[in-house]
């Protein structure tokens, strides 16, 4: 997993977690405070769809036997870019709602009738906050679980090549002393039969000697 993804995952993460703060402030605001807002909001996210196409690029570029967990999770911070930009739509909607009563000058009811549906969002609002960062905290727990097992097979596959290297210098030592016998071994073989000729030469000689000595006789 590259640096960069880890980073775009991190702003992203904080990005969203701030959108929908302010999204559930929405309905409490009112007048220009709440336009500002607004405007603030609709600013995060595309600055949230633009880190969602770096992340969609980093995992392009991931291996393929380990693209699928980031696929998985880039599904999920769609979807829930998704409801972030539903959840904002109501919350305008609801704004535009009480700006066009303002002006219509409806009455207390109604006003109340409205405060109460924008409290009913807040709360909506607050507990799929609440769920989001639940689902990120899973996301971060399971790539550090994902990082454990890469750096466990990394430290196998260091065992294994240790290993293999220690193998192929006990071929190399088994090689040398094998030569080192095979040696030996000609060199005792050619001990020998320079003692069996020697041996034979010198019972030629002692046979000759006895010969030429009953022959002066």
């Amino acid at each position: 997993m590259s640096a960069d993804f880890q980073g775009y995952e991190q702003d992203y993460g904080v990005l969203t977690a701030d959108i929908t703060n302010r999204i559930g402030k929405i309905p409490k605001l009112a007048g220009e405070e709440k336009k500002q807002m607004v405007m603030n909001v609709e600013k995060q996210l595309e600055e949230a769809k633009e880190l969602l196409e770096q992340m969609d690029l980093e995992v392009r570029e991931i291996p393929a036997q380990s693209r699928g967990m980031y696929s998985n999770r880039m599904r999920s911070y769609k979807q829930e870019m998704s409801k972030l930009e539903a959840d904002f739509k109501r919350s305008r909607i609801a704004y535009s709602d009480e700006v066009r009563n303002e002006l219509l000058g409806d009455d207390g009811n109604s006003s109340e009738s409205q405060r109460a549906h924008l409290l009913d969002n807040t709360e909506r609002l607050d507990r799929s906050s609440r769920r989001l960062e639940a689902g990120y905290q899973i996301a971060v727990e399971t790539e550090q679980i994902g990082q454990n097992i890469l750096e466990n097979l990394n430290q196998d596959r260091e065992k294994i090549q240790r290993a293999r290297e220690r193998l192929r210098e006990t071929d190399t030592n088994l090689g040398k002393s094998s030569r080192i016998l095979t040696g030996m071994l000609r060199r005792i073989i050619q001990n020998r039969l320079l003692v069996f000729v020697l041996g034979i030469i010198i019972v030629i000689t002692i046979i000759l000697a006895i010969y030429f000595s009953f022959r002066g006789h």
